[in-house]
């Protein structure tokens, strides 16, 4: 991808080093290119992983990941409040954004109550992102993607996977809904906590 090393920038996210603010912007202007094709309820095929509330706890995410397993190698689908609270709202969040345009289709990020402009004022992100990088840019290019990602996800037509405090309506509230997805006899979710402890639920005949 012109002018975008994915592969070293996500080698360097994971070492918790945040990218330049020029990285930071190339980035975001090709997820917008891929997520902009999403719709707002993105169909998911299982088996995947099932991630909540992250916060900017960028330990636990690895510790997610060295437990579920690494993407590609496992699909995910994290429900939003990537960012606030924590002390790695950044580095968290260009993690799973860098993976998401890196594998699209084996990581999916849905719009949270905390992917918003005016609760990231509050919370932390944009006082973080101001002393990471000593401007607001980055935190302007961050909360523009927040206006692409889905609202909600179906897995295998089954499964409907929201926020219970969903996002501000954002400019693509009004798109159109997911094509059919394929069915299957069986769902499997399984489902991750940042605590290191993994569930398996199926539904559906054997």
């Amino acid at each position: 991808m012109s002018g975008l090393d994915l592969d070293r920038m996500i080698a360097q996210l994971l070492n918790c080093e945040i990218l330049t603010e020029r990285e930071v912007k190339l980035l975001c202007e090709k997820a917008i290119e891929i997520l902009v094709e999403e719709s707002n309820v993105q169909t998911v095929a299982a088996p995947v992983t099932i991630c909540g509330d992250i916060h900017g706890q960028f330990y636990d995410l690895k510790e997610l990941f060295k437990v579920g397993g690494d993407c590609p190698k496992v699909n995910y689908l994290f429900m939003g409040d990537f960012v606030d609270r924590g002390f790695y709202s950044v580095e968290t969040f260009l993690l799973l954004l860098s993976l998401k345009v890196r594998y699209p289709d084996r990581i999916y990020l849905i719009r949270g109550n905390h992917e918003s402009r005016q609760i990231t004022q509050v919370y932390g992100f944009y006082d973080e992102c101001l002393r990471k990088y000593g401007n607001a840019h980055v935190w302007r290019y961050c909360t523009d993607i927040f206006d692409y990602l889905s609202l909600s996800a179906l897995i295998d037509n089954r499964v409907f996977c929201c926020t219970a405090a969903g996002p501000r309506p954002s400019p693509r509230s009004t798109r159109s809904g997911p094509s059919t997805a394929s069915k299957r006899c069986r769902t499997t979710v399984r489902c991750a906590t940042c605590c290191g402890r993994t569930r398996t639920t199926s539904r559906g005949g054997g």
